[in-house]
């Protein structure tokens, strides 16, 4: 954890996703302050009060799902919660990681932390032990079907409240009970309604909905910095991206992408050099970036809207508003987060589809002083041909992933709960895709660069020229075959790591220029 990081209240503050990734990060770091802890006491001794009535209330003092209307002693209330744990963790897969657990962590004290839950104290302290010590439970990626919530995984994530399960501790994959050993801690004795309180929520899918909104904001800005240099390397038309013509349709993100780009460019002695050139127009993967990577950013946007407002939720069931007043609904459904990370699974697939246009277009030899295959002694050399073949091989990959999962709903316990959101499939697909994504911008950027060096000694702008010469410091220019594989490696830690975004930023701050666009902080902040 930094020494030096600030403070968010759970329960308090608002949540974003960039606050959520800086709390699992220990850049920030998170609390209880009184005012929650008296909610969340208040809530605790209601379902104390509950129990204490006996009058049935669904999962505090009956039974689950199809066994709602089975009636549970007051001795057995707290049996109950111990093995709905047990129960339900019935996930299967490989382990997500950890960063997506210990988001889950965080996701979940947030809501938790509302108040309106019947949680005890002692439950939240231990979880906040467990972020801040990185111990971090070992949740299987399959299981769940995002209605009730997330029962599976979040059964595996809490099952170290009570000494089962598997952690993730200091480099090292151990049972709960080595952990134990290790740290001197005790299982926990879970109260009435806690067991339920913990798996029930959408904190798997909205996990899931976080780190895509920061990989796909990543392969978006970087989709803008790739297009813009290899429109210049095949020397394309700067009109496609004129703030007059995105005027006449004004869609948000069309205007933010043109608005980018115009910047990237500005400055270019290439363009200037096109302005007397004989081609009329340029293919659409070229002169229709702001339309295609536009309606990627507008699907980006729309899945923050949506996820803020979950990051901010209680997504328990039943909720306990007071005494009086037990609500049992549906806010675990996960539809709501299910379509929006499908739609932004479409998104991260167009990027990777035009890209693969724009290489191939590269690949032709039809742009005046681009030699076919980018390379200029072909024949003994394949140049950059096959390249495209996995680009090719990676968009079409994820145009099968991109089958709706909430298209689908397939009835569970028995009956009771007869549709369901898929979204942790969702979730799932869409990393996939962006995965796929940075794989295919990796290496367009190796082409981009390889036609942007025909047309020197021409200049770009200063940004695109500071990115062909900061790439240029990692992979050389070809003049004949070699292992292209290393190449593509080393542009897919480059996209990852996003350092040719800092260095771009840091670029514009010293020589303080802005990005010419009117949606700035709605695309750039979440």
């Amino acid at each position: 954890m930094s020494s030096n990081s600030s403070s968010f209240l759970y329960g308090e503050h608002h949540l974003s996703p960039s606050l959520a990734l800086a709390l699992m990060r220990g850049k920030v770091v998170g609390s209880l302050s009184k005012k929650t802890k008296a909610k969340i006491n208040k809530s605790s001794n209601i379902v104390a009060n509950i129990v204490a009535k006996g009058e049935p209330v669904y999962g505090i003092n009956t039974g689950f799902g199809p066994l709602c209307t089975t009636k549970i002693s007051k001795e057995e209330t707290k049996i109950l919660q111990t093995n709905i744990l047990q129960s339900h963790s019935v996930g299967v897969g490989t382990p997500i990681a950890d960063d997506l657990a210990k988001l889950m962590l965080v996701l979940k004290i947030h809501a938790l932390a509302k108040g309106y839950s019947g949680i005890q104290i002692a439950t939240l302290d231990r979880i906040l032990w467990h972020i801040d010590n990185d111990a971090i439970p070992v949740v299987p990626s399959q299981g769940s079907v995002g209605a009730s919530g997330d029962l599976a995984p979040l059964s595996h994530l809490f099952l170290p409240l009570i000494g089962l399960g598997h952690v993730s501790f200091k480099g090292k994959h151990m049972s709960t009970e080595e952990l134990f050993k290790q740290t001197k801690l005790k299982p926990l004795q879970l109260g009435p309604k806690e067991g339920l309180a913990l798996i029930n929520g959408t904190q798997f899918i909205a996990a899931h909905g976080v780190m895509v909104i920061e990989k796909l904001h990543h392969c978006l800005k970087h989709a803008d910095i790739i297009g813009a240099m290899m429109l210049e390397g095949l020397q394309g038309s700067v009109k496609p991206f004129m703030e007059e013509l995105h005027a006449l349709r004004p869609f948000k993100g069309n205007q933010h992408v043109a608005g980018r780009i115009r910047t990237l460019l500005q400055g270019s002695e290439i363009l200037e050099d096109h302005i007397d050139c004989e081609r009329v127009q340029d293919p659409y993967s070229l002169r229709c970036m702001p339309q295609v990577h536009g309606a990627s950013r507008n699907a980006w946007l729309h899945l923050k809207g949506l996820l803020e407002i979950e990051l901010n939720s209680v997504t328990d069931n039943p909720v306990i508003i007071d005494e009086e007043l037990t609500i049992s609904g549906g806010n675990f459904h996960g539809q709501p987060l299910a379509m929006a990370l499908d739609y932004a699974t479409l998104a991260a697939s167009e990027l990777g589809n035009i890209s693969d246009r724009r290489i191939y277009l590269a690949l032709e030899g039809n742009s005046p002083g681009v030699p076919k295959l980018l390379m200029e002694d072909t024949g003994i050399n394949s140049g950059y041909m096959i390249l495209q073949y996995t680009t090719a091989a990676l968009a079409s990959e994820n145009k099968g992933l991109c089958f709706p999962a909430s298209a689908d709903s397939i009835p569970t316990s028995l009956g009771q709960e007869d549709h369901v959101s898929m979204g942790s499939i969702s979730g799932r697909k869409a990393l996939q895709v962006i995965e796929n994504v940075e794989k295919i911008l990796a290496i367009e950027l190796l082409t981009a660069a390889q036609a942007f060096q025909y047309r020197k000694p021409l200049k770009s702008g200063l940004l695109l020229d500071e990115v062909y010469k900061f790439l240029r410091t990692k992979v050389s220019f070809a003049k004949q075959d070699r292992v292209f594989a290393n190449d593509i490696a080393i542009g897919i830690e480059l996209i990852k790591s996003g350092k040719i975004i800092t260095m771009i930023e840091a670029k514009m701050k010293s020589k303080k220029l802005k990005w010419n666009t009117p949606h700035l902080t709605e695309f750039e902040t979440y």
